[in-house]
């Protein structure tokens, strides 16, 4: 399953906190100086990112994100549409500018 895929991708690289760590969701925090480690999966598996783009969010993505909230400006999302199904993740910097949330769910 992809979503196994990715989320054992990124927990092989040693987050800071993990938050959740399930079959659908997972989420977990990282350091400024994995970012770079991260980013490199993310697009390797997803592609460029949705967000920040020059191109709109489709209505899938909106949809699948809502219950996050959405994603706003120094927000980035990486998506990928399984079949009827989304699997994308979020990466949620902190104010602190050293830890970043990454969240990725499967809907």
């Amino acid at each position: 399953m992809e979503f196994k895929r990715i989320r054992d991708e990124v927990k092989s690289l040693s987050p800071e906190t993990l938050r959740s760590d399930n079959s659908d969701y997972f989420e977990a925090v990282f350091i400024k100086g994995e970012l770079v480690k991260l980013n490199a999966r993310l697009t390797n598996f997803f592609g460029e990112p949705a967000w920040p783009s020059k191109d709109k969010l489709t209505s899938q993505m909106d949809e699948a994100i809502k219950d996050f909230g959405g994603i706003q400006g120094g927000q980035t999302l990486y998506f990928k549409g399984v079949g009827i199904n989304s699997l994308f993740a979020m990466l949620w910097p902190w104010q602190d500018g050293v830890h970043t949330t990454i969240k990725i769910a499967y809907k």
